[in-house]
């Protein structure tokens, strides 16, 4: 099997926002310019451009980028069909307020998304971990972050706000999740005050 895409549940296309993802992205300034990885079929895409950010995707699923184009707010949202295993980083030199990441995982790319995220902008990642192969798919190691991976990917580039590695339900599941944050360039050396 070629690549990490991590396989989505049953009725991917229909579900609400990850939590972690609304949680953590009322930290963007108004009109965010936020970037979703294999962003499907656009759940995250059509929250947030209905929130009034200015919202990119990029997934190899030509259909499902079709899907979010037709979901309310898809429309606007700048929508790219590209292979990001196989091919070259779609976006070269573009940084984002927000790098968004769900249930996808192709370890060559954590570095590039990590440059991705712009002076005082964040990183909100979140896919199954180590432990998911005792409660089903995926199972392949390929797929499942390692303990402590996500804090790696970021170590010396980006702040984090909030960190989270265990077991969720429903469905059951174990998850890796992040939310850091790149310091401003105005006070690099200042600390940055968000809210809990």
């Amino acid at each position: 099997m070629s690549g990490a895409t991590t396989p989505a549940p049953a009725g991917h296309e229909a579900l609400e926002p990850s939590p972690w993802i609304r949680r953590w992205s009322a930290l963007l300034p108004p009109g965010a310019r936020v970037l979703d990885v294999a962003c499907g079929s656009g759940r995250h895409l059509a929250w947030l451009g209905a929130g009034g950010h200015r919202v990119c995707g990029v997934d190899r699923d030509a259909a499902a980028l079709e899907a979010a184009r037709g979901r309310p707010g898809g429309a606007a949202a700048e929508l790219l069909h590209a292979d990001l295993e196989s091919a070259p980083w779609p976006l070269p030199g573009r940084r984002f307020d927000a790098v968004i990441v769900t249930n996808y995982l192709w370890r060559p790319l954590l570095p590039t998304l990590v440059a991705s995220v712009a002076p005082g902008g964040l990183l909100l990642y979140e896919t199954f971990a180590v432990g998911n192969e005792t409660v089903g798919r995926p199972s392949n190691p390929d797929f499942l972050l390692r303990p402590g991976e996500l804090l790696d990917a970021v170590r010396g580039a980006l702040r984090v706000v909030a960190y989270e590695d265990g077991f969720l339900a429903p469905p059951p599941r174990f998850v890796q999740r992040i939310a850091a944050r790149r310091e401003p360039e105005a006070s690099a050396g200042a600390p940055t005050r968000l809210p809990l």
